[in-house]
């Protein structure tokens, strides 16, 4: 978890980080015909994470924001669909593939809470 100098947390380097570790989980992965479409996907679903973030940072409107929260919810849920896919194809792997399944279920839940926290206002 990454915090700013005031102890706040920072959701747009916690993305960035995890799109960097997803990209060096996937560079350290040796491809084969087996896991070459999971790898593929795992790197679009990962890093659209982080994308759609900063997108609703600068979102226009409220409703905006809500819809690009949302496709960061769901892409964080479709990225560890994609880390569970890969975990059977890559046992040696296996600890940190979880530590990044784990970060997705965290930022599930955290854009969730956003989304609930804008439509109660």
């Amino acid at each position: 978890m990454l915090n700013n100098s005031d102890g706040k947390f920072n959701l747009e380097e916690r993305t960035t980080k995890f799109s960097t570790n997803v990209l060096d989980l996937c560079k350290s992965n040796k491809i084969l015909i087996l896991n070459q479409n999971i790898i593929k996907q795992l790197l679009r679903s990962a890093t659209s994470i982080g994308a759609n973030y900063f997108e609703a940072n600068g979102a226009n409107s409220k409703k905006d924001f809500v819809h690009k929260i949302s496709i960061c919810k769901k892409e964080a849920r479709e990225t560890r669909y994609w880390l569970s896919l890969l975990l059977n194809t890559n046992f040696e792997k296996e600890k940190y593939i979880k530590i990044l399944a784990q970060e997705c279920k965290e930022l599930t839940l955290i854009f969730s809470k956003i989304i609930l926290t804008i439509n109660k206002k």
